[in-house]
C-alpha cells in the first residue's frame, strides 16, 4: 500500500518539477522508508524495480511525453528488465534515481536508471548503488501496438548519440518470451 502512496506523491511533485526536454536524464529524489526494508534491513530488491516505474513516470510527466501519450491513447509496457546492485541502500538513506532513453530497436525503446548518491569525494560525483535497464513498449487504448515510427513522430526527432549497448540487444533477444501461446520449454526439464 505504501507504493501505491508513493506513487501518488511523484505523480503530484513531478507536475511541478522542472520541466526537461525528451531525451534529458531525469533525476527523481527518494528516501528508503521501513516498508523499503527487508529481513536483513536493507531495500528489498523487487521495491528497486518499483521505484523505478515511479522514476519512469516522473521522467515521462516532466518530459511532457506523458502528455503525448494521453493525447494519443497510448500507454507503456514494461517488456523485460534487470537490474544490478553494487551496494545495499539502508533505512532513512537519501538517493536519486536518474532515468535516460537509451535509444530504439524496431520494437521497443531502452531506457536506463541508475540509483545514486553523493560520493564520499568533494567533486560532486555520485556513488551507483544499483543500475537497471528496462525494455518496454507502448500500446494503444484501442487497441493494438504503437510502431517506433509512431512513437519518434509523436516524440520528435532521435538525437544522433543515442544507442543502445549491443549487449543490451542481445540480452533482450535472450530473454524474449515466445510470440506463441503454447508452453515455453522448462529449464527444469
Amino acid at each position: 500500500m505504501h507504493m501505491f502512496f508513493r506513487t501518488l506523491l511523484h505523480s503530484l511533485l513531478s507536475r511541478f518539477g522542472p520541466r526537461l526536454g525528451h531525451y534529458d536524464v531525469a533525476r527523481t529524489r527518494f528516501i528508503t522508508l521501513p516498508t523499503d526494508q527487508d529481513i536483513l534491513r536493507h531495500m528489498n530488491n523487487g521495491v528497486y524495480l518499483s521505484i523505478m516505474d515511479i522514476a519512469r513516470f516522473d521522467m515521462l510527466h516532466r518530459t511532457g511525453i506523458w502528455a503525448i501519450f494521453q493525447a494519443k491513447g497510448w500507454y507503456p509496457v514494461v517488456v523485460s528488465e534487470t537490474i544490478s546492485f553494487r551496494k545495499s541502500l539502508t533505512l532513512g538513506q537519501r538517493f536519486t534515481v536518474e532515468s535516460r532513453i537509451l535509444g530504439f530497436d524496431e520494437k521497443a525503446v531502452y531506457v536506463e536508471q541508475r540509483f545514486v548518491r553523493p560520493s564520499a569525494d568533494a567533486d560532486g560525483s555520485v556513488e551507483v548503488y544499483a543500475r537497471g535497464f528496462i525494455r518496454g513498449r507502448f500500446l494503444k487504448r484501442s487497441g493494438g501496438v504503437v510502431t517506433i515510427d509512431e512513437l519518434i513522430d509523436a516524440v520528435g526527432a532521435v538525437p544522433d548519440d543515442l544507442t543502445v549497448p549491443a549487449w543490451l540487444l542481445d540480452w533482450s533477444a535472450d530473454v524474449a518470451m515466445p510470440a506463441t501461446r503454447a508452453a515455453a520449454p522448462s529449464i527444469w526439464e
